[in-house]
């Protein structure tokens, strides 16, 4: 009986750990432009074209650059926090919340769900000559 307790006080404690259970360390942000198709890089790396959503890990910040030809380039920079709710919940919690969700990344949240450009034309160079 004794081992049985044991065993599920240590389960308890592992399953704790409050943003890693409940939200996880990624976080879905969606992308959009206008015009509609522009070529969407995160941190250089090509993801897909406009209108797409995807998955980032949330303790990382992101350079976006959204690109269409024709118009000109709209960078931004998706960056991250941490939930002070997450914090108390795992220090009220114990020890071992902390250090999973800390670890983990769990804590952090991305700052925005939604990024949209809205693209300008690029004026055209006439041949003056």
């Amino acid at each position: 009986m004794k081992a049985k307790f044991v065993a599920l006080v240590v389960l308890a404690a592992f399953g704790t750990s409050c943003a890693t259970v409940f939200k996880g360390n990624h976080s879905r942000v969606g992308f959009t432009s206008d015009p509609r198709g522009a070529k969407v890089y995160v941190n250089g790396e090509y993801m897909g074209d406009t209108p797409i959503r995807l998955k980032l890990e949330s303790r990382h910040d992101y350079t976006v650059e959204f690109v269409k030809d024709g118009f000109k380039t709209k960078a931004f920079r998706l960056t991250n926090h941490i939930g002070p709710g997450w914090v108390v919940l795992d220090v009220i919690l114990g020890l071992v919340p902390v250090l999973v969700d800390a670890l983990t990344g769990s804590w952090y949240d991305l700052d925005q769900k939604h990024l949209n450009a809205v693209l300008e034309r690029q004026q055209e160079v006439a041949a003056s000559r």
